[in-house]
């Protein structure tokens, strides 16, 4: 079942399965090290439409709501 890395658990690893945009944002995401293929754990989300901070590789990187919404994954199971 695919969901957005948005709407993953915290603590809940996934792969990254595809990006919702196109070439500028898949750039951006490329810039942090966010691809299709890696692995990933949400870490936490902040409320009240706040950012969404990951692990990606032994390194945390913070994107947008708005961002984590158009990250497409598969999640692996909660931790």
């Amino acid at each position: 079942m695919e969901v957005s890395l948005f709407d993953l658990q915290t603590g809940q690893k996934a792969i990254i399965k595809r990006l919702k945009e196109g070439e500028m944002f898949r750039k951006k995401l490329a810039s942090l090290n966010i691809r299709v293929g890696k692995t990933i754990r949400k870490i936490t989300a902040q409320p009240l439409r706040g950012p969404v901070v990951i692990e990606i590789d032994n390194t945390e990187a913070t994107i947008g709501m708005n961002m984590a919404k158009k990250i497409v994954t598969e999640p692996l199971g909660a931790e």
